[in-house]
């Protein structure tokens, strides 16, 4: 006999199970029935035909988050910003890392700095050999080398200006191949050649034309230093390898040495050596320049310290992961809390579910599905927020935008993980409850 009402009509629009055959057999008296007056055979049947296509869970799952959509993207807020703090950290790593590798390509990594350190005799103050710039350019794997001397005199725009005030600009003796060996480059003007060094003509650093308040040259433009009236032969752009020297203004040797008895030892020495023979130019340069004393004279490479300042940028990124991880546990939390309750709110429909013969297992991919797509859209809203968090950082900074694809696979890698472990205790909750207690009043 075909069973008729709503619930054979349940049954028949589930096309898996026949339930029973009572005209007026409600839900209660189905659970509460179970297999009373059936085979094996008939319960046996009937599980075997209980399945549920992958696009029928799909859709099963989903249902709570279409039905309260205020509640799926208040949760999936929680895995977003923790998505979106872990991408964009990973994110603008990847962008200063690369623009840390441009800037090096650019600059060079062969600049060398050589500088008088502390003397080993008390009372002695440590300097290099007064050939010690001569002696640099002759060994065979330097490519250039220039030296400065620090001149006891200071830079003002008039000799009205009272002469205690200097703005901190300093005066520094060189030659003609500074701007070769510390990469240096002109904003206006031209550099120290070998007929101006001998004359009172001054270059400005950067910061020092700044400060003096000074953007171009003049072929009248004349600046006071010490009671000399120096012309002004050009200004320079900021050396990002030696940026202690913008606040410089620069005078040849011979004009420093009679004017102000300036010594002829440089205090550093620069040095651009062949890419593939820095380490051994690095070597030789304390006994090159300072014969005498090789064990007073510091070597550096300033990269080194570019270098040096992105790892310590990277302790930082460190922390940024370890707070968008901790938004990742407490968004993982939220889709707990969230399926705990979508558990007891759906009560009668599993137990219903379970009388028309869903199985356990069905009951649990439900769940299970529902809290990893809770997980995976906030996944999605975190990952294009992050991207958009470090497309800003890299348009602020002027820095090389970079998003690896590991940090877009980890993002989402993570969102599933932590959906999947927050759905696993409700939605087993939620397979183990028995269909005669699951339509029961709470």
């Amino acid at each position: 006999m075909a069973a008729t009402g709503p619930v054979a009509a349940m049954a028949e629009r589930d096309g898996q199970v026949q339930v029973d055959d009572d005209p007026v057999a409600t839900p209660v008296d189905l659970i509460n029935r179970g297999d009373r007056g059936r085979t094996a055979n008939d319960v046996s049947s009937r599980q075997a035909r209980s399945r549920m296509r992958v696009s029928d869970l799909l859709r099963v799952g989903t249902v709570g988050m279409r039905t309260r959509r205020l509640r799926t993207v208040l949760t999936a807020t929680g895995i977003a910003i923790g998505i979106a703090a872990l991408v964009a950290v990973l994110g603008i790593s990847a962008s200063s890392r690369a623009d840390l590798i441009a800037k090096l390509d650019a600059l060079g990594t062969n600049h060398l700095e050589v500088a008088a350190g502390a003397s080993f005799t008390p009372g002695a103050t440590a300097a290099l050999d007064d050939s010690a710039i001569a002696m640099a350019r002759r060994v065979g794997a330097v490519e250039s080398a220039s030296g400065i001397t620090t001149v006891t005199a200071t830079v003002r725009r008039s000799d009205i200006v009272d002469s205690e005030v200097t703005s901190g600009v300093s005066v520094q003796a060189t030659d003609p191949y500074f701007l070769s060996a510390t990469g240096g480059s002109l904003q206006a003007g031209a550099f120290l050649n070998a007929a101006t060094e001998r004359y009172p003509t001054i270059v400005l650093g950067a910061t020092a034309a700044q400060r003096l308040g000074i953007s171009s040259t003049s072929p009248n433009q004349r600046l006071y230093v010490s009671g000399h009236w120096f012309s002004l032969a050009g200004i320079m752009k900021a050396i990002p390898l030696f940026p202690n020297l913008d606040s410089s203004a620069f005078i040849g040797y011979p004009i420093a040495a009679n004017l102000f008895a300036t010594a002829v030892a440089p205090s550093t020495v620069f040095v651009v050596a062949s890419p593939d023979q820095v380490d051994a130019v690095y070597n030789v340069l304390p006994a090159t320049t300072d014969p005498q004393n090789p064990g007073e004279a510091t070597v550096t490479r300033p990269s080194d310290a570019i270098a040096a300042k992105n790892a310590a940028n990277s302790t930082l990124n460190a922390l940024l992961l370890g707070l968008g991880g901790v938004a990742l546990l407490v968004g993982g939390i939220g889709i707990a809390n969230v399926m705990v309750i979508s558990v007891l709110e759906r009560r009668v429909e599993i137990g219903v579910r379970r009388a028309l013969g869903a199985t356990k297992r069905h009951v649990r991919a439900q769940f299970l599905i529902e809290a990893v797509m809770l997980a995976v859209l906030g996944g999605l809203i975190g990952v294009g927020l992050g991207i958009a968090i470090t497309a800003g950082y890299a348009r602020v900074r002027h820095i090389v935008f970079s998003v690896p694809l590991s940090s877009v696979g980890i993002g989402f890698g993570a969102a599933i993980l932590v959906g999947a472990i927050a759905g696993i205790s409700p939605a087993s909750r939620a397979a183990r409850l028995a269909p005669a207690d699951a339509v029961r009043p709470l």
